[in-house]
């Protein structure tokens, strides 16, 4: 009777055993603290594999590429900027532009109006009659000087007061073409007091600093406009990394405030000057830009690809990292509904999208299995 009711009691407490043991969760492995990961097995069931949602795969071929991170702006070359100011002061008579319309070069942009453009016009046309005068006096000295009849000194006064006024004449007509006044229609009487500034480029107003009414002397900015046809990556490199740099390298970069998107340019000039904050310029040209609205002015986070090289990797969450070395848990064997797993220790590379390099890819079997999803939980603290 005693000895019956020994093996009965085993038998309970080993039940009790097992019941524990395939309640537990997939997290609670087989690996205790003091051993070596590489001297243990874990041993998992196909419902735990899938209720983890664990997913099995091998060392794959992927892309490393070496890069420069660089931050900078896009930006337009200065002839794609204009900044417009009046030639002479005056008062802000029209102007009907905001920011963000769109003008051609050559379309008046502002009308500013000055007394003192009258007092211009005036000044031109007593100009121009004197000046036809003065001609006369100069071709009449001419014939008296060959024939001996007048001094030397009353040709050489003729001549240089001729010649003067034919400077003022030409100083004066070239100012009015400035104010975009006609010189035909001051000479027919036409006196205007006002002046319209015209677009040298075509492009979108970026800057309107002038309102009705406003005194602008020939200093102040009136309007600003960028043609954004032909914007560009202007990126600051390290110094440390611009011997890295070539022209016709990929750049990939973001603009973080506006868009996850990422875009591609390429190196297309390199600066050879060094800035005070140690960076040097690198100018990059953009691929694909009528598909995108980029705006003058907007920061980006730019990398530029140095090299490409291709090696053996596997899922950066494969990885386990423990007691300082890498791991990855190998498949040794699936037996019926029971999958048995070896950590077997990894020397990592470069991780690049979500992919570590392993460089000691050649120890394995080209067609070795990992657990490429759940390993931190079978492994980790």
């Amino acid at each position: 009777m005693n000895r019956i009711l020994y093996y009965f009691i085993h038998f309970v407490f080993v039940i009790s055993i097992l019941s524990c043991k395939n309640s537990e969760p997939a997290h609670r492995s087989d690996i205790q603290e003091d051993l070596n990961p590489e001297d243990t097995f874990i041993e998992l069931s196909s419902g735990q594999f899938e209720q983890n949602g664990m997913t099995l795969g091998i060392l794959e071929e992927k892309s490393f590429p070496e890069q420069v991170h660089a931050n900078g702006t896009i930006d337009v070359p200065p002839a794609n900027r204009a900044i417009v100011s009046a030639p002479m002061g005056g008062y802000i008579k029209n102007t009907h532009l905001l920011i963000g319309d769109r003008v051609s070069k050559g379309q008046t942009l502002v009308i500013i109006e000055n007394p003192e453009f009258v007092t211009l016009q005036q000044e031109y046309l007593e100009t121009k009659e004197q000046l036809t005068y003065l001609k006369s006096e100069y071709d009449r000295q001419q014939i008296l000087i060959r024939e001996n009849i007048s001094s030397q000194k009353s040709f050489l006064k003729a001549e240089s007061d001729y010649k003067k006024a034919e400077a003022t004449y030409y100083g004066l007509r070239k100012q009015l073409d400035l104010l975009k006044i006609s010189p035909s229609d001051v000479e027919k009487g036409i006196i205007s007091t006002t002046s319209s500034l015209k677009a040298p480029i075509s492009g979108d107003i970026t800057k309107v600093n002038v309102t009705l009414g406003m005194y602008v002397s020939p200093a102040t900015p009136i309007i600003e406009i960028v043609d954004n046809d032909h914007i560009h990556l202007e990126l600051s490199v390290f110094e440390k990394d611009i011997m890295k740099i070539h022209k016709e390298q990929e750049i990939k970069f973001k603009i973080p405030e506006a868009s996850s998107e990422e875009y591609a340019a390429e190196v297309y000039l390199i600066s050879t000057s060094i800035e005070e904050n140690r960076t040097v310029k690198v100018h990059g040209h953009l691929k694909d830009l009528n598909k995108h609205n980029f705006l003058t002015g907007m920061f980006v986070n730019a990398t530029i690809i140095i090299s490409d090289n291709v090696t053996m990797s596997i899922p950066s969450e494969a990885i386990v990292s423990k007691e300082g070395a890498s791991y990855i848990l190998l498949l040794e064997s699936k037996k019926g509904d029971v999958y048995n797993f070896k950590p077997v220790k990894v020397e990592v590379g470069a991780a690049h999208e979500g992919y570590t390099a392993i460089k000691n890819a050649n120890d394995f079997a080209a067609d070795s299995r990992f657990l490429t999803k759940g390993a931190f939980t079978l492994m980790g603290e």
